[in-house]
């Protein structure tokens, strides 16, 4: 169970870290979608540019390996406090994605009827709470 829930979460990151590699290089689909806006439409932040994009990919795809290091099917020595509390800082961090802001983002957000909340809604929100619930099942298995 334990390599096919890693696997599993490991592929997750890796299409994860490629849609974000496509972005850095300019691609445009779901990108128009992917930040919170208020409901007029207005961007809360600046939309992060190429450096950004691959810097993320980046920490995606290493979480994805992380999987396959912890599940043994890459063999790659890790810092002791990595090795032993990495798994709990992705589970942490997907499930406080998902509880979310309260205003834009995760289950409590109140800005509902915007594109990027509706599709937080339907993608990102059950994606972060099955990260996060999945890597803490993984976690048991250990």
């Amino acid at each position: 169970m334990m390599i096919l829930l890693s696997i599993l979460l490991a592929a997750i990151f890796f299409g994860l870290s490629c849609i974000h590699i496509y972005w850095g290089l300019g691609g445009k689909w779901a990108f128009a979608d992917a930040f919170p806006t208020n409901e007029d439409g207005t961007q809360l932040q600046q939309v992060p540019g190429m450096a950004a994009s691959f810097i993320v990919a980046a920490g995606l795809f290493c979480f994805g390996l992380f999987y396959l290091i912890k599940a043994e099917m890459v063999s790659i020595s890790l810092p002791t406090i990595l090795n032993n509390y990495g798994l709990w800082v992705i589970a942490g961090k997907f499930l406080l994605r998902a509880i979310g802001d309260f205003n834009y983002v995760g289950i409590f957000k109140k800005i509902k009827t915007t594109p990027f909340a509706k599709k937080d809604n339907k993608i990102y929100t059950p994606l972060c709470i099955f990260i996060g619930l999945t890597t803490i099942i993984l976690i048991s298995c250990l």
